[in-house]
């Protein structure tokens, strides 16, 4: 079993910055691709941003490519979000996902682990 807790969330204007983490327990943190999901209301929970067990590889959606970045620093079992030119269309409840194994997925019926998510608003 593996315990996910996200923090970072907040209020940030267009244009402003967040760094969203997502800490980890209960297993070993290095085992587990990570991956970063969103939800906005009324939208179904979409892929934003994965990170392989090592940190070598990454993936980003079409959306954010470019403007977040994903990292994890596994002496910590932490795994991190920095969003930077935000838009107003990022608006959503962030949620960080845990799976074992080296692959990366975006589909998130392929994570084992979800945090319970935290909530970001970008204002124009």
């Amino acid at each position: 079993q593996v315990q996910l807790v996200e923090s970072g969330g907040g209020l940030v204007q267009a244009g402003g910055s967040l760094r969203l983490s997502c800490a980890a327990s209960g297993r070993t943190f290095s085992n587990y691709a990570m991956g970063w999901f969103r939800q906005a209301p009324g939208k179904e929970r979409e892929f934003v941003a994965a990170i392989s067990w090592s940190g070598g590889t990454t993936k980003y959606a079409d959306s954010v490519k470019g403007r977040f970045t994903i990292s994890r620093d596994n002496a910590k079992s932490t795994v991190y979000l920095q969003m930077n030119s935000l838009k107003v269309e990022d608006t959503a409840v962030y949620y960080c996902a845990a799976r074992g194994g080296v692959a990366l997925y975006i589909d998130a019926n392929k994570y084992n682990y979800w945090g319970q998510g935290t909530q970001v608003t970008v204002s124009s």
